[in-house]
C-alpha cells in the first residue's frame, strides 16, 4: 500500500518562493521513484520534476528547469519541491506521484497524492 500526502501549498507573490512536501508511506521506498506533476485549471496534468530515491538523480521539465529543485529525505521518506522565481503561470494544483518504473513515472504513475494548491499572484 502506497500513500502520498502533500503539504505546503499556498499563495505567493510573483518572484517569490515556496516549498511543497510529499510524505510517502511506502514499505520499500527504495524500489520507487517519485515525481511532481501539476494541473492548472482547464489544462492537462503535466510532469514537473522527478527523483530516484536511491541515487537522488533528478529530471525536470523545461518550464521549471533552473527555478525548481526536487530533493528527498530518505530518513523521513519525504520528497520536496523547492520553487523559486515563481511566475503566475506556475499556478496549479501540485501532485506528488510514485511508481516503481522511472519510464512509467514520467507519464502515468500508479500512485498519486491528493494535491496541494499553489497560487502565484502577479
Amino acid at each position: 500500500q502506497v500513500q502520498l500526502v502533500e503539504s505546503g501549498g499556498g499563495l505567493v507573490q510573483a518572484g517569490g518562493s515556496l516549498r511543497v512536501s510529499c510524505e510517502a508511506s511506502i514499505r520499500t521506498y527504495t524500489n520507487y521513484a517519485m515525481a511532481w506533476f501539476r494541473q492548472a485549471p482547464g489544462k492537462e496534468r503535466t510532469f514537473v520534476a522527478g527523483i530516484r530515491w536511491v541515487s537522488g538523480s533528478s529530471y525536470y521539465s523545461d518550464s521549471v528547469k533552473g527555478r525548481f529543485t526536487v530533493s528527498r529525505d530518505n530518513a523521513k521518506t519525504t520528497v520536496y519541491l523547492q520553487m523559486n522565481s515563481l511566475k503566475p503561470e506556475d499556478t496549479a494544483v501540485y501532485y506528488c506521484a510514485a511508481d516503481v518504473s522511472w519510464q512509467v513515472l514520467l507519464y502515468r504513475p500508479r500512485y498519486w497524492g491528493q494535491g496541494t494548491q499553489v497560487t502565484v499572484d502577479s
